[in-house]
């Protein structure tokens, strides 16, 4: 191995290449069918969440930052978020009551369907996005910063190195 590749192994980044598709997968599914089996945004999130700390954990931060960032992490949380309003808000347009149920009453499926619940597989989905890139973010921004002591007080700094001009 190379001493300036940052990272673990190449026995841990080999497996880690194997396997992070079938977590998101499982993360997705968990997500998708959270109104069917025990699951939704929430635990869905988590493991998409966790799919990312499991790259960068074997690939190194900076590998990550170069490739997702704090920056698109932040902007997939705001859109959870709004998309989470939206829903929300379309049940108003559609039925006249703030987060209604509008998706079942126009359209009636099945049981046991995608879509059988109506607006809750949405809702999983902008939840586990919100939740995934939040715990994600979480992760980079305790990853580089460190707390260093000087004269007797804490003080924050950023181990992310700047770009000098």
């Amino acid at each position: 191995m190379n001493n300036n590749e940052k990272g673990m192994s190449i026995i841990v980044k080999t497996v880690t290449r194997w396997i992070k598709g079938f977590i998101f997968l499982f993360g997705l599914s968990i997500v998708l069918f959270g109104h069917l089996t025990p699951g939704g945004g929430f635990p869905g999130g988590v493991i998409f969440a966790a799919t990312f700390i499991l790259i960068t954990l074997a690939f190194g931060k900076e590998y990550v930052l170069k490739k997702i960032g704090k920056t698109l992490a932040s902007e997939l949380d705001s859109l959870g978020a709004l998309l989470f309003l939206i829903i929300a808000t379309l049940g108003i347009y559609f039925s006249g009551i703030f987060f209604s149920n509008f998706i079942e009453k126009t359209h009636p499926t099945g049981n046991f369907k995608l879509f059988s619940s109506g607006i809750i597989p949405l809702c999983n989905i902008s939840i586990g996005m919100k939740v995934g890139s939040c715990l994600f973010m979480i992760f980079i921004i305790v990853s580089v910063v460190r707390v260093i002591f000087e004269d007797g007080k804490g003080k924050l700094i950023t181990t992310e190195k700047k770009d000098k001009k």
